[in-house]
């Protein structure tokens, strides 16, 4: 992974940590949300810098999505982890 973020934890603010569930996010999901959604790559482009095939981009975008929703929808912490 080439991003690196400066900020590995996310929680809504006014809640202590010790009363949310957290959803941990691989960095790879992050990556994947970066490069689709952020820097606005086609799904083609974005798979090939990531070096994995477009099925398996998918697959990580949207578990990501997915986690990020929750942690909104649901107010929880989101913690990014991996290497």
């Amino acid at each position: 992974m080439r991003f690196r973020p400066h900020t590995l934890y996310f929680k809504p603010q006014g809640v202590p940590l010790r009363h949310l569930d957290e959803v941990v996010l691989e960095r790879d999901e992050l990556e994947t949300l970066k490069l689709k959604d952020y820097d606005n790559l086609l799904q083609e482009e974005a798979a090939k810098k990531m070096g994995v095939s477009q099925p398996t981009f998918q697959r990580i975008l949207s578990s990501a999505r997915q986690k990020v929703t929750s942690a909104i929808i649901e107010g929880k912490a989101v913690k990014i982890t991996g290497a």
